[in-house]
């Protein structure tokens, strides 16, 4: 049975609990494909827990740089949580300190989908729609769309693959930082430097 789940079943239950990809395979699987029983299993273990602080306040945090390259690329960034305590604490800015290191590594553009500008967007939906020019509709949406969410995931942070676990997002790195942590963490802000980037000469 475990093998015979499906994406779409991993999918409805990351949209019922907010968990993460391997979160929901693995309960799926020892819920034998059961949705109630896999939600069930991931409440028990705590990974759920996150989406409940989410609309807690966050007004402390630090502010951390990353230099990578022997000075080449430089990474300076804000994360908030809810209490000086966690700000202090040295799994928060362990955490920190590895989300800049990503940065560095893979260059993200925006933070999050809801910070790309919306011309862009469209403008990679008519260069995709020429591509697949001919087709039937639906399949072209689909493919269109399918183009979209794999920039959304190249160009935005919170959507990019972990480097140091390819098997969640940054996104799902924060939801299991919250659960450990037992606060509201927030990536507020970041910026990225590469010597010689952008200079006109």
């Amino acid at each position: 049975m475990a093998e015979e789940i499906s994406a779409k079943t991993v999918m409805a239950l990351r949209e019922k609990t907010n968990a993460g990809m391997m979160d929901c395979k693995k309960a799926l699987k020892e819920a034998e494909g059961d949705l109630e029983k896999a939600e069930t299993i991931l409440r028990k273990k705590g990974i759920t827990k996150a989406d409940n602080k989410s609309d807690r306040q966050t007004k402390e945090g630090i502010i951390s740089s990353y230099i990578h390259m022997a000075g080449r690329i430089g990474v300076m960034i804000e994360v908030n949580c809810e209490t000086d305590f966690v700000a202090r604490n040295e799994i928060f800015q362990t955490f920190v300190k590895d989300i800049a290191l990503h940065i560095a590594a893979s260059n993200p553009k925006y933070l999050t989908r809801d910070d790309v500008p919306a011309d862009l967007i469209s403008k990679e939906r008519e260069i995709a729609a020429d591509q697949v020019k001919g087709k039937p509709e639906a399949i072209v949406e689909k493919i269109v769309q399918g183009k979209i969410d794999k920039i959304f995931a190249e160009q935005c942070l919170m959507g990019q693959a972990f480097i140091k676990n390819q098997d969640i997002t940054i996104a799902d790195f924060v939801k299991s930082k919250i659960a450990e942590l037992g606060e509201n963490l927030v990536v507020r802000r970041f910026v990225r430097y590469a010597v010689g980037e952008d200079v006109e000469s």
